[in-house]
């Protein structure tokens, strides 16, 4: 990990990285600085552990954790630290993502996990709430508006094309 990290990434394997490269695209966009690294709750736990107080002690402020099955990863996280932690359900080949989806958005009392959507949509919205919470202080407004502008405009620019398509 490097020095003074804003966000650390954690993923249950290394097949997960095709997922949360979109997370990092979007943290790259807005110049935030993070770590990523592969651990499982699991198979790993006490090099979990490890990951958690390193990011902690380079001032990690959010945890985005991707985990599919029975994704334990984000809640093992959310036990470990008080810091934030945005948990991703990713897609098992049985059950598509509702056991991921179920296993990290039932978290017992007091222990919470912010839960996104299951896959690539998921990946994209931990980036942006980890980033609205890093903008507690305001500094990333300007970039989120800008953001959420591109986002509008595009789907304008999409309606726009669709009534062309009647018309003809």
């Amino acid at each position: 990990m490097s020095k003074n990290i804003d966000i650390a990434i954690i993923i249950g394997s290394k097949s997960d990285v095709t997922i949360v490269n979109e997370t990092i695209k979007i943290l790259d966009s807005f110049c935030i600085k993070y770590s990523l690294h592969i651990a499982s709750a699991h198979r790993t736990p006490h090099y979990l552990l490890k990951c958690i107080k390193t990011a902690e002690n380079l001032g990690v402020k959010v945890f985005i954790a991707a985990a599919g099955m029975s994704a334990a990863l984000p809640g093992v996280i959310a036990s470990s630290t008080l810091v934030p932690v945005i948990g991703i359900p990713l897609a098992s080949e049985n059950f598509v993502g509702l056991d991921s989806l179920l296993s990290i958005v039932q978290m017992p009392k007091g222990i919470p996990v912010a839960t996104v959507a299951v896959g690539k949509a998921g990946a994209i919205n931990a980036a942006i709430l980890a980033i609205q919470i890093l903008n507690i202080n305001k500094s990333l407004t300007k970039q989120l508006k800008q953001f959420r502008s591109k986002m509008t405009d595009s789907i304008i620019n999409d309606n726009l094309q669709l009534l062309k398509l009647q018309s003809k």
